[in-house]
């Protein structure tokens, strides 16, 4: 990532995005910890595992804070770069990065963003942070000449649906703008596609431990291999 794009300031929220440093790590694992209380903390990240993270891939991180309370984070982006197989699409969070060369799951040779991690402090959103979020990540794709970004997004919404349709139907549903999820229905119109559920991704049990595949387009990628678009 070039130092054009961190640090810089919300045009909408105001909020301050830096990249991830070491002094961070601990307040960031409470962030998690307040921001997604349903989760199990395992699937989270912890303190020691952002430390890693902030040593080995800086660059794909943007940490939110409100003015200058750099003790206070309260919004992150975290991601690696990684190889996605997109006909076998089907993983979990922790099972994807076991036989990753790092620790941090980062693969320098990955021509992906997997975003492992969105957060907005509850009493901070609907302030136009998650959309702030997500184009930093696109602009670190732009920025690395990755192909996109590849997450498992969360889906809430499913919590009212999961004893009538199956996880595919009510993410289908989603994209089809027929049913509303806080979480997706935000990310499609931010312009990603949603092929297919994950199933036992995170532990969960108000969504039966359900995500959805969402998947981000860098229209700027250009192959390394032939020179071109791809």
């Amino acid at each position: 990532m070039t130092s054009s794009l961190l640090p810089s300031t919300g045009p909408v929220s105001g909020l301050q995005y830096v990249r991830i440093a070491p002094h961070m790590c601990k307040a960031l694992e409470a962030l998690e910890l307040e921001a997604f209380p349903t989760a199990d903390p395992a699937d989270l990240y912890d303190e020691a595992e952002l430390l890693i993270l902030a040593a080995e891939f800086p660059e794909g991180s943007a940490i939110g804070f409100d003015g200058d309370q750099r003790d206070e984070p309260v919004a992150v982006g975290l991601g690696v770069r990684t190889h996605f197989d997109f006909d076998n699409p089907q993983h979990n969070l922790k099972d994807f990065f076991r036989d990753a060369q790092t620790e941090s799951g980062d693969d320098p040779t990955g021509t992906w963003y997997y975003g492992t991690d969105i957060v907005v402090r509850p009493d901070y959103r609907r302030r136009g942070i998650g959309k702030e979020l997500y184009d930093l990540r696109k602009a670190i794709c732009v920025d690395l000449n990755l192909e996109g970004i590849i997450a498992g997004g969360v889906i809430p919404g499913y919590a009212d649906h999961k004893d009538t349709m199956s996880a595919d139907d009510y993410v289908a549903k989603v994209v089809a703008g027929e049913l509303y999820d806080p979480t997706l229905t935000f990310q499609v119109e931010n312009g990603f596609e949603a092929p297919c559920a994950l199933a036992n991704y995170m532990r969960d049990p108000t969504v039966n431990d359900y995500a959805s595949l969402i998947v981000w387009h860098n229209s700027e990628y250009v192959s390394p291999t032939t020179g071109s678009p791809s």
